[in-house]
């Protein structure tokens, strides 16, 4: 059987919070500000342009001037945003390890395709992962399931077969509306508000060693329910 582990990409997978920050203070450079400080900027890096904007200018997706400045970071974002991606510490060891226990790996993410593509060919992962699904390859974003269940088709994996791992709410309320359970990690982009404990996920992961961890125990409980199986056949 088939089992399939899927990543969210930023804050999980790879840590691009370095370059969503450049792009957001070259922005604000361009207005008149002055630079942010990495660390002030991290916390908002998974929210995405709403988020960043939020941080960055106090701006909302009800301001008038929102879509012209999402546009404006975004051309900017262009510019930087394979300037210096990196796998997060031990994930490049976990992704092995996946692969040689006979497992398929892929990517769902709400980046949108344009970026996130070339973003994981200068990781070199892309002829390694299984599948891509991105913002803008499903009929509605995460925390709608579609784009999770668009990975399952495409390597052909049921969703109760699968785990998906990230590190925002949407990404454990998207997992549970797919039917697969998650992982959420406590090492991505949160914010003092979070609470991730509290987001019903079925395992967490304080480093990236600990997904490991995590996939036993989830692959166990196959073996659990198999089990199960052949005693009531019996």
């Amino acid at each position: 059987m088939t089992r399939l582990v899927l990543f969210d990409l930023d804050g999980t997978l790879a840590d691009t919070a370095p370059d969503l920050g450049l792009a957001l203070n070259l922005q604000r450079q361009r207005h008149g500000l002055p630079f942010l400080e990495q660390s002030i900027i991290r916390p908002y890096a998974s929210h995405g342009s709403k988020g960043l904007l939020s941080v960055g200018f106090g701006l909302s997706p009800e301001d008038a001037d929102f879509a012209a400045m999402r546009d404006e970071y975004l051309a900017l974002y262009d510019e930087v945003y394979t300037r210096a991606p990196a796998l997060f510490a031990g994930m490049d060891e976990l992704l092995h390890k996946i692969e040689a226990a006979g497992l398929r790996w892929g990517i769902v993410t709400n980046k949108p395709r344009r970026f996130a593509a070339p973003l994981l060919e200068a990781l070199a992962l892309d002829k390694r992962l299984a599948c891509l699904v991105c913002a803008d390859d499903a009929p509605r974003p995460k925390p709608y399931p579609d784009a999770l269940w668009m990975a399952c088709e495409q390597v052909g994996v049921q969703p109760a077969d699968s785990i998906y791992i990230g590190d925002a709410q949407r990404d454990i309320a998207a997992g549970h509306a797919a039917g697969m359970p998650t992982v959420v990690t406590l090492y991505g982009y949160l914010d003092q508000a979070d609470r991730p404990l509290q987001w019903g996920a079925d395992y967490a992961a304080h480093h990236v060693s600990d997904i490991e961890t995590c996939l036993v125990a989830w692959q166990q409980r196959f073996v659990s329910l198999t089990d199960e199986r052949i005693d009531e056949a019996g």
